[in-house]
């Protein structure tokens, strides 16, 4: 079996290289290449790679990539408390104008029926 392939079953620790552990039957695995590296993947590693230089816009892009993760932009809760007070005061004035036309009503009611009673 290579180590590529081999899988350490994490219910009753047998080592197999099947989709299902022959022991208990359990699917629930991990490979072991997680925690041991296998000699081929080291030696490719180790000798020197011949990468193709990187275009300058793709290395513009990454630098740019990792300037806003590392500088976020500010954040907003200016914004939202701004938001929220205007929101408030809205709230504040229609209720002052729903209140004032509710009074408006009842005293014309009552005009109304004052000069309703006063009458012979």
């Amino acid at each position: 079996m290579r180590l590529v392939n081999a899988r350490l079953c994490l219910d009753c620790e047998e080592v197999h290289g099947d989709q299902h552990c022959p022991v208990c039957g359990s699917e629930s695995f991990a490979f072991l290449t997680r925690w041991v590296t296998p000699s081929d993947t080291v030696t490719a590693e180790a000798s020197p790679r011949q990468s193709r230089p990187q275009d300058p816009s793709d290395r513009r892009e990454q630098v740019d990539a990792y300037r806003q993760i590392l500088n976020p932009p500010p954040p907003r809760r200016g914004r939202l408390v701004a938001g929220g007070a205007l929101g408030l005061a809205i709230l504040g004035l229609a209720r002052m104008w729903f209140r004032s036309s509710s009074n408006a009503r009842s005293d014309t009611g009552r005009e109304l029926g004052q000069r309703v009673d006063h009458r012979p």
